[in-house]
């Protein structure tokens, strides 16, 4: 079983920080008042019937890159079936003051081989470097990297049957990246039971997210969009990601 077929999670993006549509043609200015450092959501994976593994996403803190202050992202995915095993962690800095990233590190082993990958973004530069690469490559307006998404998607006002498309995959040949917002629905999940925003999400490239792959996300219907599932479909299963606990999420109401 490919479970490393979830990884990377994201290519994902915007465009200025963001161009829409179907939706005006208006750039979000950041907004951290429901991203809080010390923020961990926990999730079980789950296919074929069976419990394949665990992943989190987590607020790590405010650290400083090259002079600029950023927040530290981290996703992380543990798990595997029979002998197969998988762990994948990927980590993003993106500025306080404009919501781009800086730096991206993906740390990817299966079985007993490791792949490290890391990038440093230059947003006012226009370009990124990848270790172990000597060329630097052009980059777009206000770059964000995989991690960065799950948490500039908060950002973004999501109206059911509106179409989303963003340029701003800090890989260019990447985008553009399409939400696609199916409507409100209230799942059950560990975690309890959430009034939900369902998007689909169509990415060029491979990963849980492909176009192929029919991939949702179920945000919670509020100004936090916490994403409680993820679903995709592959073709030996359908793979889902499901909200099991979380710490540093202030308000009670979450999970009214």
């Amino acid at each position: 079983m490919k479970f490393a077929a979830m990884v990377p999670l994201l290519a994902l993006a915007t465009p200025g920080l963001a161009q829409m549509d179907s939706a005006s043609d208006s750039t979000p200015r950041p907004d951290w008042s429901s991203i809080q450092v010390g923020e961990v959501l926990r999730y079980d994976a789950r296919g074929l019937g069976l419990r394949l593994g665990r992943a989190s996403m987590e607020v790590v803190g405010v650290e400083n890159i090259r002079g600029d202050s950023a927040m530290h992202f981290r996703f992380r995915l543990e798990g595997g079936a029979l002998a197969f095993r998988l762990r994948d962690q990927m980590d993003s800095w993106t500025g306080l003051d404009d919501f781009s990233s800086r730096r991206f590190v993906q740390d990817h082993k299966e079985r007993d081989r490791e792949r490290i990958n890391s990038y440093q973004i230059y947003p006012d530069s226009g370009f990124y470097t990848q270790s172990g690469i000597d060329t630097s490559m052009t980059t777009v307006e206000h770059p964000l990297d995989d991690a960065a998404f799950f948490y500039f998607v908060r950002t973004v006002d999501l109206v059911p049957g509106e179409r989303y498309e963003f340029h701003n995959y800090f890989k260019p040949d990447r985008n553009p990246v399409v939400l696609e917002v199916i409507g409100r629905d209230t799942i059950g999940v560990p975690a309890g039971e959430f009034a939900t925003i369902e998007v689909r999400l169509i990415i060029k490239g491979n990963g849980i997210f492909r176009e192929a792959a029919d991939s949702r996300l179920w945000l919670t219907d509020d100004d936090r969009k916490i994403v409680v599932q993820m679903k995709s479909k592959f073709s030996f299963a359908t793979l889902t990601l499901r909200l099991e606990s979380f710490d540093g999420i202030p308000d009670p109401s979450l999970s009214d």
